[in-house]
């Protein structure tokens, strides 16, 4: 039945990038739902974001550890949440949250390897097989969203057949970083590379408008006060037939800089 209150969500997560990001940005939207309550492991966590989401947002409940996991989980007036978790967590957390009928909002990586990827889309799609409505679970990868990344796809589809696609990205992962410190992601296989390389590569597809079939890759560790690897270069396959190189560095020393270049055929048409 149609109703005129908005929907409640909650936040699983008290971080950084909960902290500095994920409250602004909702608070700019906060008109579309309530945040009913904010989650993290521990009491100290919870309530260091607490203080943020208040003022923000009124009043919010504050939840911790298995138990305020589980009133999350159990409450029907939670229609949807949000998982800004450790990557290491975020898999099982989420499948819980879609069991229990809610939609899911979590941040990437999905997973941590392919394996726990392909067991989760298996129980998704089980899930959602038996659910009376779709429930949907989405990663917050923002790239694909980019104006200029939209504008470029109708560009390339403009000028021809691709021929070639080349994406080198270079940057600084230091002590100046926010995260530099994440204990996750240094307990993370595949280290900064893949944290911030699923952007490059949602922007990648999303460009090509096609899938990466096949890839070969070679990686090494040279900053090692990075967690390995903090070098790639990989030459791919697309499902349109086109090949491309990638390459990803994080311990330059150079500003961030991410350059994408496609290569396109054109016949010339004399009468234009």
């Amino acid at each position: 039945m149609a109703t005129n209150q908005p929907i409640q969500i909650a936040i699983l997560g008290a971080g950084t990038f909960v902290k500095s990001q994920y409250l602004p940005r909702l608070s700019e939207i906060s008109n579309l739902f309530h945040l009913k309550a904010i989650w993290s492991r521990t009491e100290k966590s919870a309530t260091s974001a607490l203080e943020i989401a208040n003022k923000q947002f009124g009043q919010v409940e504050c939840k911790w550890g298995d138990n305020g996991l589980h009133d999350i989980i159990q409450d029907p007036s939670i229609i949807a949440v949000v998982v800004v978790l450790a990557a290491q967590n975020q898999v099982d957390i989420s499948l819980k949250l879609l069991k229990a009928g809610k939609h899911v909002l979590q941040e990437k990586p999905a997973a941590s390897c392919i394996n726990e990827l392909e067991t989760a889309l298996s129980t998704y799609k089980s899930i959602s097989a038996d659910a009376p409505g779709q429930i949907i679970w989405s990663v917050a990868e923002n790239y694909r969203f980019e104006p200029a990344l939209i504008e470029g796809k109708k560009l390339i589809a403009d000028i021809g057949k691709m021929m070639s696609v080349q994406v080198i990205v270079e940057g600084s992962m230091n002590s100046s970083n926010p995260y530099f410190s994440s204990s996750w992601r240094r307990s993370f296989t595949g280290g900064f590379i893949l944290d911030m390389g699923v952007h490059f590569i949602a922007g990648l597809r999303m460009l090509v408008g096609c899938e990466v079939v096949s890839v070969s890759a070679m990686t090494s560790h040279v900053d090692l006060i990075l967690p390995p690897p903090d070098n790639l270069s990989s030459v791919f396959h697309l499902e349109n037939g086109c090949s491309g190189v990638f390459v990803m560095v994080v311990s330059s020393r150079s500003p961030k800089a991410c350059d994408l270049v496609a290569s396109c055929w054109h016949e010339w048409n004399p009468s234009n």
